[in-house]
């Protein structure tokens, strides 16, 4: 079956179509996983999340989508979100924990929440780029290199929209920021 009779009969809701496609890619899919994850059990995850999304918008797909480059674009971009999801955090809960404790002795829960609602303006107030880039990393945890391929710009741009948010966020909020920081976007140095 060529790529337009299967994007014909997968938009058709063939069932026959999702199987030909399912077995034609599904161990490359999984070997392509398996060497960005090297976890055999994580691959197939990953690779079943991409069969499951084509299903979903096998309405969609229009005559000229190759299947192929979508199916590997789509195997790394879940793996991308897997692996984000999947980062340590025990180090980050100790450190959390110990953030949070000594904010709650050395301050009145009012007083942070001041604080707090304080750095969400800021961080809302900074420049449209910065503040994108300054998210992507802390908040959602991307590394600037994962930054830099989405928003498909230098990593050294990245570096500089980063540096910059914390500079504005420290001109604007008092010396308690890093832990203020840590806290709410589990940031700890700068």
């Amino acid at each position: 079956m060529n790529n337009i009779e299967l994007i014909h009969n997968l938009k058709k809701g063939d069932s026959n179509a999702y199987s030909f496609l399912v077995d034609t890619y599904h161990n490359m899919l999984c070997n392509y996983a398996y060497g960005l994850t090297n976890d055999r059990d994580l691959a197939k995850d990953v690779v079943q999340n991409v069969f499951i999304n084509i299903w979903r918008i096998h309405l969609k797909l229009k005559d000229d989508f190759d299947v192929k480059s979508y199916l590997y674009k789509s195997v790394y971009n879940e793996f991308l979100n897997q692996n984000r999801n999947l980062k340590s955090v025990v180090p980050l809960d100790k450190k959390y924990i110990e953030a949070l404790s000594q904010v709650v002795e050395e301050e009145d829960l009012e007083s942070i929440e001041k604080l707090l609602t304080l750095i969400r303006r800021e961080i809302e107030n900074l420049p449209p780029k910065c503040k994108r880039t300054f998210l992507l990393s802390k908040q959602e945890g991307l590394s600037n290199i994962e930054i830099a391929e989405y928003l498909n710009v230098s990593v050294k741009c990245v570096e500089a929209h980063i540096s910059k948010a914390f500079s504005i966020l420290r001109r604007n909020v008092d010396s308690k920021i890093e832990r203020f920081l840590f806290l709410l976007l589990g940031v700890n140095k700068y």
